[in-house]
Protein backbone atom coordinates (compact mmCIF):
# COMPACT_ATOMS: atom_id res chain seq x y z
CA UNK A 1 0.00 0.00 0.00
CA UNK A 2 2.76 2.56 0.79
CA UNK A 3 4.56 1.95 -2.18
CA UNK A 4 1.48 2.36 -4.12
CA UNK A 5 0.72 5.77 -2.45
CA UNK A 6 4.61 6.77 -3.61
CA UNK A 7 3.60 5.90 -6.61
CA UNK A 8 1.18 7.63 -7.17
CA UNK A 9 2.78 11.03 -5.29
CA UNK A 10 5.26 9.99 -7.92
CA UNK A 11 2.92 10.44 -11.27
CA UNK A 12 1.64 13.43 -9.39
CA UNK A 13 4.99 14.68 -9.70
CA UNK A 14 5.61 13.64 -13.01
CA UNK A 15 8.01 11.22 -12.53
CA UNK A 16 5.83 8.98 -14.08
CA UNK A 17 8.91 6.06 -15.15
CA UNK A 18 9.58 6.45 -11.38
CA UNK A 19 6.15 5.23 -10.68
CA UNK A 20 5.99 2.93 -13.31
CA UNK A 21 8.97 0.83 -11.69
CA UNK A 22 7.09 0.63 -8.39
CA UNK A 23 4.17 -0.42 -9.59
CA UNK A 24 5.99 -3.07 -11.46
CA UNK A 25 7.48 -4.13 -8.73
CA UNK A 26 4.50 -3.99 -6.43
CA UNK A 27 2.21 -6.04 -9.25
CA UNK A 28 5.32 -8.74 -8.84
CA UNK A 29 5.50 -9.04 -5.23
CA UNK A 30 1.79 -8.97 -4.73
CA UNK A 31 1.58 -11.74 -7.18
CA UNK A 32 4.31 -13.91 -5.80
CA UNK A 33 2.52 -13.32 -2.54
CA UNK A 34 -1.01 -13.75 -2.88
CA UNK A 35 -1.30 -15.68 -6.60
CA UNK A 36 -2.47 -14.36 -9.54
CA UNK A 37 -6.47 -14.93 -8.48
CA UNK A 38 -6.55 -13.11 -5.64
CA UNK A 39 -7.78 -9.50 -5.85
CA UNK A 40 -4.95 -7.41 -4.58
CA UNK A 41 -2.69 -9.08 -7.24
CA UNK A 42 -5.10 -8.40 -10.12
CA UNK A 43 -5.52 -4.34 -8.61
CA UNK A 44 -2.04 -4.33 -8.39
CA UNK A 45 -1.66 -5.39 -12.08
CA UNK A 46 -4.58 -3.07 -13.30
CA UNK A 47 -2.67 -0.04 -11.47
CA UNK A 48 0.88 -1.58 -13.35
CA UNK A 49 -1.17 -1.22 -16.27
CA UNK A 50 -2.66 2.07 -15.67
CA UNK A 51 1.01 3.71 -15.81
CA UNK A 52 1.75 1.40 -18.95
CA UNK A 53 -0.82 3.34 -20.93
CA UNK A 54 -0.03 6.82 -19.09
CA UNK A 55 3.30 6.25 -20.79
CA UNK A 56 2.09 5.42 -23.68
CA UNK A 57 3.39 1.44 -23.85
CA UNK A 58 0.29 0.15 -25.23
CA UNK A 59 1.75 -2.59 -26.68
CA UNK A 60 3.38 -3.93 -22.67
CA UNK A 61 -0.05 -2.90 -21.34
CA UNK A 62 -1.77 -5.16 -23.86
CA UNK A 63 0.12 -8.42 -23.28
CA UNK A 64 -0.09 -7.64 -19.25
CA UNK A 65 -3.74 -7.39 -19.54
CA UNK A 66 -4.38 -10.30 -21.78
CA UNK A 67 -2.92 -12.29 -19.56
CA UNK A 68 -4.71 -11.01 -16.21
CA UNK A 69 -8.36 -9.95 -17.55
CA UNK A 70 -9.44 -13.60 -18.40
CA UNK A 71 -8.19 -14.56 -14.51
CA UNK A 72 -10.19 -11.33 -13.13
CA UNK A 73 -13.13 -12.93 -15.68
CA UNK A 74 -12.84 -16.34 -13.82
CA UNK A 75 -12.33 -15.34 -9.84
CA UNK A 76 -13.97 -12.05 -9.74
CA UNK A 77 -16.84 -12.10 -12.66
CA UNK A 78 -17.76 -10.17 -15.47
CA UNK A 79 -19.76 -7.94 -13.14
CA UNK A 80 -17.41 -7.02 -11.03
CA UNK A 81 -16.28 -3.70 -10.93
CA UNK A 82 -12.24 -4.23 -11.35
CA UNK A 83 -12.86 -6.48 -14.15
CA UNK A 84 -15.11 -3.97 -16.13
CA UNK A 85 -12.40 -1.42 -15.23
CA UNK A 86 -9.43 -3.88 -16.95
CA UNK A 87 -12.00 -4.43 -19.75
CA UNK A 88 -12.25 -0.64 -20.23
CA UNK A 89 -8.69 0.31 -19.87
CA UNK A 90 -7.84 -2.72 -22.28
CA UNK A 91 -10.18 -1.08 -25.00
CA UNK A 92 -8.11 1.99 -24.15
CA UNK A 93 -5.29 0.37 -25.24
CA UNK A 94 -6.37 -0.59 -28.34
CA UNK A 95 -8.09 2.42 -29.68
CA UNK A 96 -5.61 5.30 -28.26
CA UNK A 97 -2.73 3.29 -29.76
CA UNK A 98 -1.24 5.08 -33.33
CA UNK A 99 -0.50 2.08 -34.64
CA UNK A 100 -4.23 0.10 -34.08
CA UNK A 101 -6.05 -1.63 -36.81
CA UNK A 102 -9.29 -1.03 -37.64
CA UNK A 103 -9.36 -4.81 -36.18
CA UNK A 104 -8.19 -3.21 -32.84
CA UNK A 105 -10.33 0.00 -33.06
CA UNK A 106 -13.67 -2.79 -33.90
CA UNK A 107 -12.93 -5.10 -30.85
CA UNK A 108 -12.22 -1.63 -28.63
CA UNK A 109 -15.93 -0.74 -29.13
CA UNK A 110 -17.34 -4.71 -28.83
CA UNK A 111 -15.26 -4.81 -25.60
CA UNK A 112 -16.93 -1.22 -24.74
CA UNK A 113 -20.07 -2.10 -25.62
CA UNK A 114 -20.04 -5.49 -23.80
CA UNK A 115 -18.64 -4.02 -20.58
CA UNK A 116 -21.31 -1.31 -20.79
CA UNK A 117 -23.89 -3.48 -20.84
CA UNK A 118 -23.22 -5.50 -17.95
CA UNK A 119 -22.32 -1.73 -16.07
CA UNK A 120 -25.76 -0.59 -16.71
CA UNK A 121 -26.99 -3.75 -15.49
CA UNK A 122 -25.67 -4.26 -12.45
CA UNK A 123 -24.91 -1.04 -11.33
CA UNK A 124 -27.50 1.40 -13.33
CA UNK A 125 -27.37 4.44 -15.80
CA UNK A 126 -26.04 6.75 -13.32
CA UNK A 127 -23.47 5.27 -11.22
CA UNK A 128 -19.77 6.42 -12.17
CA UNK A 129 -18.72 3.21 -14.10
CA UNK A 130 -21.38 2.86 -16.11
CA UNK A 131 -21.01 6.74 -16.89
CA UNK A 132 -16.80 6.45 -17.48
CA UNK A 133 -17.57 2.78 -19.45
CA UNK A 134 -19.85 5.06 -22.50
CA UNK A 135 -18.02 8.07 -22.67
CA UNK A 136 -15.11 5.93 -23.42
CA UNK A 137 -17.17 4.02 -25.90
CA UNK A 138 -18.03 7.55 -27.92
CA UNK A 139 -14.37 8.07 -28.20
CA UNK A 140 -13.79 4.65 -29.20
CA UNK A 141 -16.28 5.08 -31.72
CA UNK A 142 -15.31 8.11 -32.36
CA UNK A 143 -11.53 6.63 -33.53
CA UNK A 144 -13.24 4.26 -35.30
CA UNK A 145 -15.09 5.89 -37.52
CA UNK A 146 -12.56 8.35 -38.16
CA UNK A 147 -10.67 5.32 -39.59
CA UNK A 148 -13.57 3.77 -41.54
CA UNK A 149 -14.40 7.51 -43.07
CA UNK A 150 -11.68 8.23 -45.96
CA UNK A 151 -10.00 11.56 -46.32
CA UNK A 152 -11.63 14.28 -47.80
CA UNK A 153 -15.02 12.71 -47.54
CA UNK A 154 -17.73 12.66 -43.72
Amino acid sequence: VVQTNLAITYHDLGRLEEANRLLRDVYSGTLRLHGEEHERTLRAANNYAVSLVKLRRFEEARSLQRRTIPVARRALGDPHDLTLSMRSLYAQTLYKDPVATLDDLREAVTTLEDAGRIARRVFGGAHPMTKDIEAILLNARAALRARETPSGSA
